[in-house]
């Protein structure tokens, strides 16, 4: 209710359709799932989200992001094994370009953020990294 009044008098507008309720929380118990209402519109509670291109879970081990960033890595590797065959294939330097330019900047991009998971959960992305300089 608050925010619906803040939001019209200083002129934002929140799409109840666009929006989704999320819970962080650590404990292994379950809660009670919280029931928001933007306009009589019940927002709907998910278990991930994606922000910035980040997925969050609720427990913030960043498996469901780590997952998704291999399975596209992995893809992009496919472009250097076609441009690595060795009777016509880039030389060393150009292939070593096009892995920072496509598969590491995927890596880098939000580690800040997911570099706080468990090592466990980050090994799972070294696998791409030694294929790709292999």
């Amino acid at each position: 209710m608050q925010l619906t009044t803040w939001c019209d008098k200083n002129g934002h507008a929140i799409s109840p359709e666009k929006s989704r309720c999320f819970h962080f929380c650590r404990k292994r118990n379950l809660h009670i799932v919280p029931v928001i209402y933007i306009r009589n519109f019940a927002i709907p509670v998910v278990n991930d989200i994606r922000f910035l291109g980040i997925i969050f879970d609720r427990k913030l081990t960043f498996l469901p992001h780590v997952l998704h960033l291999r399975k596209k890595c992995e893809r992009s590797l496919d472009i250097l094994k076609v441009l690595s065959k060795t009777s016509w294939g880039a030389d060393r330097t150009s292939l070593l370009r096009i892995y920072q330019a496509v598969v590491l900047c995927q890596i880098d991009y939000g580690c800040m953020v997911y570099g706080s998971a468990r090592l466990t959960v980050l090994k799972r992305l070294d696998t791409i990294h030694h294929s790709s300089l292999r």
